[in-house]
């Protein structure tokens, strides 16, 4: 299961993990939290464009697998709350693991409580005053920044933000993953032991090697050291 998968892993050893294996990072924008602070969520992308009105939402939850994430495209909007509680207490219902929104939500505290977690741009009391008219798309995939997202997608999101792996690079991408962490919780035990990670990773090799060869990256040394920093 993804979700047991991710435990012990974080987005940026996803991302980390996608750069060294050429997989497309798509990132969601800087800001996209959690309601809930600590909440973590993966699962496959259940998406959904939003065009004003909760019904787009309960048709998309009747196609809801167990552990489904429900991705919200409302364009990034933030003059509007998209999803309160009773839409998200539907997606509980339906199965759902989470709710990640491109935009806001409202039913700060209702939300608290109901604990399913839910990641947005922020809270805002007013809900949608629009109508507008909706895409053939509208169950099929969900936009979220520059990123087109769809049901066979991965999402994953934590404290440092959201991100989308295609679900056919999953199981590498969290393989390379797992072993990125372990190799930087060994670096970070010796780092605190008094070993230094300049010492670690032959930092003053790699200044005399770009100072003959200016091409030569701190990445490429990194992986001939067997270091994890940049990926």
């Amino acid at each position: 299961m993804v979700v047991k998968r991710f435990a012990e892993l974080s987005t940026p050893l996803v991302a980390d993990a996608c750069v060294r294996l050429g997989v497309p990072v798509r990132v969601a924008p800087a800001g996209v939290r959690a309601v809930v602070p600590g909440s973590r969520v993966a699962g496959r992308v259940l998406p959904v464009r939003h065009y004003g009105s909760v019904d787009v939402f309960l048709e998309a939850y009747g196609a809801a697998g167990p552990g489904d994430v429900v991705v919200i495209d409302n364009g990034g909007r933030t003059d509007e709350a998209c999803i309160g509680d009773l839409a998200v207490l539907e997606a509980r219902a339906a199965g759902a693991s989470g709710v990640v929104v491109w935009g806001l939500h409202r039913d700060t505290p209702e939300l608290v409580e109901i604990g399913l977690p839910v990641f947005s741009y922020g809270a805002l009391p007013l809900g949608p005053l629009r109508l507008d008219g909706r895409e053939p798309e509208a169950l099929s995939s969900a936009r979220f920044g520059p990123h087109l997202v769809g049901v066979e997608d991965v999402v994953f999101a934590d404290a440092d933000g959201v991100l989308f792996v295609p679900g056919d690079r999953l199981d590498e991408v969290l393989e390379a993953a797992d072993g990125i962490a372990r190799t930087e919780r060994a670096q970070a035990g010796r780092i605190r032991a008094g070993d230094t990670l300049r010492r670690q990773t032959d930092f003053d090799a790699y200044l005399e090697r770009r100072a003959a060869d200016p091409a030569y990256s701190f990445r490429q040394h990194l992986r001939r050291v067997g270091g994890a920093i940049e990926e």
